[in-house]
């Protein structure tokens, strides 16, 4: 079993989760269940930040995508930081390059983020 921590932390932008360690079928369950407990305001941003993740097979990249859909259900955006090259790879290849922003740091995603105007 992969090791994962999770640390959840908010800024102006929103919510973001910092994972470090592997993220496969045993602890993408951590995650997913994290989800409905997570607060996201309408118009804010959920960043993931991926800087501390040595591992991600196809169960943590639907969790992935489950975090874009409780963003999404929010009205609020999602975006990934600091994504490992490998997992950069998979994104390309399945076409989620499309689906997911990225950005170099979670600094990075919560500067490009701009609240919604009505």
């Amino acid at each position: 079993m992969t090791q994962l921590s999770m640390n959840t932390r908010t800024t102006p932008a929103g919510p973001v989760i910092e994972l470090a360690g592997g993220l496969d079928h045993h602890s993408a369950v951590q995650v997913r269940g994290a989800l409905p407990g997570l607060a996201v305001g309408e118009g804010q941003q959920l960043v993931i930040d991926l800087a501390g993740l040595t591992f991600c097979d196809s169960s943590g990249i639907t969790a992935l995508i489950a975090a874009r859909n409780h963003a999404l259900a929010a009205h609020a955006t999602i975006a990934l930081a600091a994504v490992p090259e490998r997992v950069t790879r998979i994104f390309r290849v399945v076409g989620l390059d499309h689906v997911f922003p990225t950005h170099p740091t979670a600094q990075a995603a919560e500067a490009a983020w701009s609240p919604a105007t009505e």
